[in-house]
């Protein structure tokens, strides 16, 4: 397994990890529309160039050079140095296999390295990974209900010391 920063050239290859990767982790926990208008709106090949263009970070991991999953990070309180894990999207059949937590891993010694104090994630409220992010240290910092186009994302906001 290989984890390496993401360049625009790995667009195509984000673009289709997410596809790959929005409909089995989200069938059941949101509608099929609320998954087609967020793939749309957030994972078009201009959408995530726009993401890298504004200064998200992505990390792809690669296993035998085939793209198996991709994360993003970004800093969003520069006062309180606190990262943001944007986004961590790992194939169904990558699961289970560690791949997930040496992203997540990787993530916070990135930002730890560059003076980061907190990494803090989303999380829908009903979606499974909640308790991944738990068994990895992440504590839920806020419950929230966010507007999104005509959807409301029920999420908990979960955070971890670096």
């Amino acid at each position: 397994m290989v984890i390496r920063q993401a360049s625009i050239k790995d667009i195509p290859a984000i673009h289709k990890l997410a596809h790959d990767t929005w409909w089995p982790t989200y069938t059941g926990v949101i509608s099929d529309e609320q998954i087609r208008s967020m793939l749309g709106n957030m994972y078009s090949k201009d959408a995530l160039k726009k993401q890298m263009d504004e200064g998200m970070t992505f990390l792809i991991v690669e296993r035998d050079e085939k793209p198996v999953a991709f994360a993003a990070y970004s800093l969003i309180e520069p006062n309180n140095l606190v990262y943001k894990l944007e986004k961590l999207y790992v194939l169904p059949s990558e699961q289970g296999k560690g791949t997930g937590k040496a992203l997540i891993s990787e993530v916070m010694r990135i930002a730890k390295e560059i003076g980061g104090k907190i990494l803090e994630l989303n999380v829908n409220r009903n979606n499974p990974a909640y308790h991944f992010y738990s068994k990895l240290g992440f504590k839920v910092y806020k419950k929230v209900d966010i507007p999104y186009q005509q959807f409301v994302l029920n999420d908990y906001i979960m955070r971890q010391s670096l």
